[in-house]
C-alpha cells in the first residue's frame, strides 16, 4: 500500500504555489506552540521546487518559529494552570513537567545556563513546544531565550535547506524512491515515542 508517495508528490506540487511561502510561515509559527507536525515537512519539497530560495525559505521557517516559540513562552508563563488538562489529554503533560524541572535547576545555576538546553533541543525530534512552554512556566530569561531559538531552529532548517541545494535532484531523486520507507520508519518511531512516554518512563 502506498501512502507516503503521493503525499510527498501533493506536498512537492504544492510546494510551488504562490501562497506556499505564507503557509510555510503559519506553520513554523503554530508549531512553536501547539501544533504536531513539523515545518520541516514543508520546507523540504519547497527547496526542491524553487532551490535559488533555498535561505529565503530557511530564514521565513525560522523567524515565524521563533515569533511562535515567544507565543509558547508566554502561554506557559501566564495560562499554563488554565491549559493543565489539555496538555494531560494531549500527553504532554508529563514531558512538560520534566522539562520545568530540568530548566528549574539549571536556570538557578546562572540567566544563561539553559541556553546549551534551548540550544540542543532545536535539534532534537522531541516537539519544540515542549520547550517554549516549560521555558515560560520557569520563567528563563527572554534574551537566552530567543538567543536559543534562533540558532537551534536556525541551524536545523538552515542545514536542511542548505543539503537539498547542495543535492538537487538527486534528493529529489532518493526521497521518491525511498519516502515509502522513511515515512513508516517515522511512524514506527512515533509509536515507538509514544508508548515510552506513556508506559515506560
Amino acid at each position: 500500500m502506498k501512502l507516503f508517495k503521493p503525499l510527498y508528490e501533493k506536498a512537492l506540487s504544492w510546494s510551488s504555489h504562490p501562497r506556499a511561502e505564507p503557509i510555510l510561515g503559519g506553520l513554523s509559527f503554530v508549531e512553536a506552540i501547539i501544533f504536531p507536525v513539523m515545518p520541516e515537512i514543508m520546507l523540504g519539497p519547497m527547496v526542491l521546487a524553487r532551490p535559488q530560495k533555498w535561505a529565503r525559505f530557511a530564514t521565513v521557517s525560522m523567524v515565524f518559529s521563533v515569533l511562535g516559540a515567544l507565543v509558547g513562552y508566554a502561554l506557559g508563563h501566564f495560562a499554563f494552570a488554565a491549559v493543565r488538562p489539555l496538555l494531560d489529554s494531549l500527553g504532554w503533560l508529563g514531558r512538560i513537567d520534566a522539562q520545568v524541572a530540568e530548566l528549574q535547576v539549571i536556570a538557578t545555576q546562572s540567566p544563561w545556563s539553559a541556553f546549551w538546553i534551548l540550544v540542543l533541543a532545536g535539534f532534537l525530534p522531541i516537539p519544540l513546544k515542549i520547550f517554549t512552554w516549560a521555558s515560560g512556566i520557569v520563567g528563563v530569561p527572554l534574551l537566552p531565550f530567543v538567543a536559543s531559538m534562533l540558532i537551534g531552529r536556525g541551524k536545523r532548517v538552515y542545514l536542511l535547506a542548505g543539503l537539498i541545494r547542495l543535492a538537487g535532484p538527486r534528493a529529489e531523486a532518493a526521497l521518491h524512491r525511498w519516502i515509502e520507507w522513511i515515512g513508516w520508519a517515522v511512524v514506527a518511531l512515533i509509536v515507538l515515542v509514544i508508548v515510552y512516554m506513556k508506559y515506560i518512563n
